[in-house]
């Protein structure tokens, strides 16, 4: 069973079979489907899942906090399911492909406290851009 099920299934959440089934298409490491992808996928799982079901799933998941929406420039938005383990993104300027990066060390540190203009900083977001291999 995929961790965000699980965390889904913690929360009491009604489980029916089309939020099982996007859930499902959403487990795993360095995912990062558009809504339509996790639509095609959810589909030859449960072929009479409709497209207006999986967004509203989304939406609903997002607003839980179990996955997170991650935009990149002038493309669609993805959805990550691993909203519980810190992490950032590199993404492919190329095609658009989306990998977790764990960076060392505090993100916060990279700040200086001058460039902070009095603010508390309590999260830093950092996307790294390049091109992945087969784009190189």
């Amino acid at each position: 069973m995929s961790d965000l099920l699980e965390r889904l299934r913690g929360r009491g959440w009604r489980m029916t079979s089309q939020r099982r089934v996007v859930a499902e298409v959403l487990g795993g490491d360095h995912v990062h489907l558009t809504a339509d992808e996790v639509h095609a996928r959810a589909v030859l799982r449960l072929p009479e899942i409709s497209r207006a079901t999986v967004y509203n799933t989304l939406g609903e998941m997002v607003s839980l906090g179990e996955i997170v929406e991650v935009s990149t420039e002038g493309r669609a938005k993805r959805y990550d399911p691993n909203a519980h383990r810190p992490h950032q993104h590199l993404v492919c300027s190329g095609c658009g492909t989306i990998r977790d990066v764990h960076p060392t060390g505090d993100l916060l540190a990279g700040l200086p406290a001058e460039q902070r203009f009095g603010f508390t900083v309590s999260e830093a977001v950092i996307t790294y851009r390049g091109l992945c291999p087969s784009c190189a």
